[in-house]
Formats: structure tokens, sequence, C-alpha cells
């Protein structure tokens, strides 16, 4: 399908995700925005170049992934520097999932890998050769030893000296997008003021042994974000529910969650709990890794060696889990099936939070009216059908009739 962007196109007989809502509409997009067709059509008297009928599917914004270690075998920690093409390989490659951008993260690690590869990481628009990235998202060094999953115990730091010792660690802050760390950590609310506020960096807090009155004052500090809920943290407790805790509280800025929904790393008791919970704050992340997109067997990713079994993957000759394989369109899919929300619900998950959440919205994350036209068209199964990223067509999957 051949689309020109800078003409006017009108898609018709579809079904749009709108305002929560998904409805009979047209979408009508130009020169990489969504156009009100009102004032197009009657106030311009224009008309569309190209009309593309839709047969009823599915238009809703772009995926955004928040937290994607790499994926077709590329891990971004340990890869980018021998294949710097590894970073393009994922991006071009996440497009058939919907995915129209993400931040590409990192894991613990020590400071001269930050140094190398979070200059590869900037910000980048997306397009046939990948989704957009919009910033690295640091996953560590700052966290808690003892939920340390599959980091690298040896690659743990303290913020002994606060500031100067991120500014150390990280050196090209200006490519960060999200931080985790853990808040128990001390000079950690110095940390999360001065990122928050005076270098809009998005923290989230995560691999901690916090409890809920540190996570609070984390949120009033200004971290909005909670890495992989469940994952990684205390489970909870009724007496002392530690970061989980933080979904039933009257936060001063809104806290959003992201979850692993692959059924693997959640169970789904734990899933309909949360997204009951506080259902403005799912974020659907897929935290995969190198070998998403892989066949099963033993593999490598950086300085382990992983076996992957069916939808998990785990170091190998443990049950420990080190990310998931899963895909985000296969997330939204088994999100909704699992939680049993409305197909808008599932899709808003791995779209308009993720935008909230990095202050993207409207502009992501929506089909409001002079909004980026990134978009998936879906069928009623929630199969993607293709993926546009500014009004281009930049991914076509084909599914057989259901």
């Amino acid at each position: 399908m051949e689309v020109d962007s800078a003409k006017i196109i009108r898609f018709t007989d579809c079904l749009i995700l709108r305002n929560h809502k998904i409805y009979k509409d047209d979408l009508w997009i130009s020169n990489g925005v969504i156009l009100d067709p009102e004032h197009v059509f009657y106030n311009e008297k224009l008309v569309p170049d190209q009309t593309i009928f839709l047969n009823d599917s599915i238009v809703a914004p772009g995926f955004i992934d928040i937290q994607i270690n790499g994926g077709f075998g590329i891990d971004f920690t340990h890869d980018l520097v021998s294949k710097p093409n590894g970073l393009n390989i994922v991006a071009k490659g996440i497009l058939s999932h919907g995915v129209t951008a993400f931040c590409p993260t990192i894991v613990t690690s020590k400071p001269e890998v930050y140094h190398n590869i979070l200059p590869m990481l900037a910000k980048k628009p997306g397009g046939k050769n990948g989704a957009e990235i919009l910033g690295a998202h640091v996953e560590g060094p700052f966290i808690n030893p003892l939920k340390k999953g599959a980091h690298s115990l040896d690659d743990i730091l303290e913020l002994d000296d606060g500031l100067e010792t991120v500014q150390d660690v990280y050196k090209y802050l200006e490519h960060v997008k999200i931080m985790t760390l853990a808040p128990e950590k001390e000079n950690s609310m110095k940390v999360i003021s001065y990122m928050t506020q005076k270098r809009n960096i998005k923290i989230s807090i995560g691999h901690s042994l916090c409890d809920l009155p540190t996570a609070e004052k984390a949120v009033k500090s200004g971290a909005t974000l909670i890495t992989h809920l469940f994952n990684a943290m205390p489970p909870f407790h009724h007496r002392d529910p530690g970061l989980v805790g933080l979904l039933g509280i009257d936060a001063p800025n809104p806290v959003y969650y992201g979850i692993i929904a692959d059924g693997i790393h959640t169970h789904e008791a734990a899933l309909k709990i949360a997204y009951n919970t506080h259902p403005q704050g799912v974020i659907l992340v897929t935290d995969a890794i190198s070998a998403m997109g892989l066949s099963e067997g033993t593999h490598h990713i950086g300085k382990l060696k992983i076996e992957i079994n069916g939808k998990s993957a785990c170091i190998a000759g443990t049950r420990t889990l080190c990310g998931s394989i899963a895909t985000m369109n296969e997330s939204v899919k088994f999100f909704k099936n699992t939680v049993g929300c409305t197909s808008a619900e599932a899709l808003e998950a791995a779209s308009l939070h993720p935008a909230e959440a990095l202050g993207l919205a409207p502009n992501k994350g929506t089909l409001n009216y002079g909004s980026d036209a990134d978009f998936v068209v879906l069928d009623k199964n929630l199969n993607v059908l293709s993926t546009w990223i500014r009004g281009e067509l930049v991914s076509e999957n084909n599914y057989a009739p259901s």
C-alpha cells in the first residue's frame, strides 16, 4: 500500500479509539498529524487525496514500550558497541508488533558501559527504518542488591555523593528518559527531586526493598513510576504493603506502574488485582530481552547464559526469570483476556498511559486532532494488521480472517 503523507488521507469504514471509547468514525491525516475533518471538509472545503477502506478494523494509537532490553538476538546493554546496527534491528523488528516508540533499556552496568552506550540511544524520529527512540531507560545501577533479579551484583552502586555520583556514572544524562532506582538508598530523595525537576527525567522505583512510607516520600519528591510491578520487590503484605501499596494511596502526582503481561512474570490474579485497584496507572511493558523473536533453547544475554522454554526465559540452571520474550501485541491481547477489560482499556495501557507517564500526551498516545499520526490498525481480535508513524505505513502483517 503506497501513501503520500503530504496528501490528505481519509481512513474510512473503521472503528476509532478516542477518548477511552471505540466507535465508528473516519480518521483524516496529513503531514504526519491527525486532522479535524470538520475543519478540513466544511471550513476549508478540501477533499481527501486518497481514501483507504479498513473493513471495520480498529484504529488505535501506536504502542509505546518504556522498558525493552533488546530482541532479535540483540542486547542493548552488551551488544551495541560491537554491533552498532543492533538498535536499528530491534527498532525495525518491533514495528510489526505495533510499537511506534520505545525506550531502549540498559540494565545495571559499570560506568563505562553507560558512557559508551547512552550516546547511541539519543532521541530519534521513527519511520520505515524503525520505531521512534524516546531516550534511554537506565534500570540501575542504583538498586538494592537483595532485589537484583538478573542484574550483575558486582555492578550495583551506592549514591554516595548523590548528584555527583549520578553524573559520573551516566555522564550523558541528556539521553536518559527514565531512571530506575531503589528509594531506600542514601541521597535518593535529593536525586529524585533534581532529576525530575531540573532534567525532566522520569524516576521509576524498582529493584527495591523499601517500605510504603519510603515509597510515598519518593513520590512526593517526584517519582511517578514503578518498575515491573510485583517483580524485584517484596510481595504485598497486609500490614506492610511495600511498593505495591502505592496503588492504593492518594498521591500528589499520578503514579503509573509497568507490568509484564506475559503469563509468566505476573500471575493472572495479580494482574487483575493491580488493574482493578488502579486501572488508570497500568502500563504494559515487554521487558523483552535479546531472545525475543528467537527459538527455544540456550542463548546468551550479556554475561549470562539463559534458557528459553515456552514463554519463559530463565538464568540457565535456575528458575530465576531474566526478562520477558513476549511482544507488545501479544501482551495487549493477553492482558485484555486475563483482566476482562475492554479492548479500549487494553489498548490504552500500551499507548495512552505510557504517553501520559512520559509527558508526551496528547501529541502521542491519542488520536486527538493535531496529535502525531502514530497508530496501529488491528482486527477484532487485536491482531496488528499495520503500523503507521507520522502518517507513513511502516509495517504490514497478514492474518487469516477470523
